[in-house]
């Protein structure tokens, strides 16, 4: 594949991911920051869709020899520290590094700002990973560590067992939590009471 199809390929895959994120209103500040709190689920039950998703593909892709699995090596310190670094971030923005073009294409104004910032962070990671921060992040690394290695189970079984679990609690958390009351009147992700809000995401929420 050229590097001109592959690029069309990317604007294509976001843009179609970008109208899903759109649609569902997970994209919404006050979705996200609920999320966060855990008091609605919206956001949860749309990536936990997706995740299935992927799941029952890959395990069909791979099952059939169409696709070669590629993980990455397990680094416990980068994901628990950069995890928690980029859920701070995203309760105080209202926003992710996904959603946040999303609300730029659907005229937040704030989040041109959080996209600045997240631009600034990227340049700052790319000049302190390679002698500050990769000693730190790269400790305790245990290789390229699947489950399906561990349990000597092949990756489609692995796979569709999860995928089952994972639809299994999305049925039952979409009937004690129905979608419709978890967007808000304004399907804003803003309930009629809402949770108060850090200061960016009201602002977001408001537009």
């Amino acid at each position: 594949m050229s590097v001109f199809a592959a690029i069309l390929i990317g604007l294509a895959m976001g843009a179609i991911f970008g109208m899903a994120l759109e649609k569902g209103r997970v994209c919404e500040g006050g979705v996200i920051v609920c999320q966060m709190q855990m008091s609605r689920h919206a956001m949860l039950k749309m990536f936990l869709s997706a995740v299935a998703t992927g799941l029952i593909v890959l395990s069909i892709l791979v099952g059939f020899g169409f696709a070669k699995l590629s993980p990455k090596a397990t680094l416990f310190a980068a994901d628990i520290v950069g995890g928690a670094i980029l859920g701070v971030g995203i309760v105080i923005a209202g926003a992710c590094p996904g959603t946040v073009l999303a609300q730029i294409g659907t005229g937040y104004k704030d989040a041109i700002f959080t996209f600045i910032g997240g631009l600034f962070g990227a340049l700052a990671f790319t000049y302190m990973e390679p002698n500050i921060l990769k000693p730190v992040l790269t400790a305790g690394s245990y290789g390229k560590l699947t489950l399906d290695q561990l349990l000597g189970v092949p990756f489609p079984a692995v796979a569709l067992g999860f995928a089952a679990v994972i639809i299994g609690f999305l049925i039952w958390l979409e009937k004690v939590s129905p979608w419709e009351k978890e967007i808000g009147p304004n399907a804003d992700g803003v309930p009629e009471d809402p949770v108060p809000l850090p200061a960016a995401a009201a602002g977001a929420a408001s537009r």
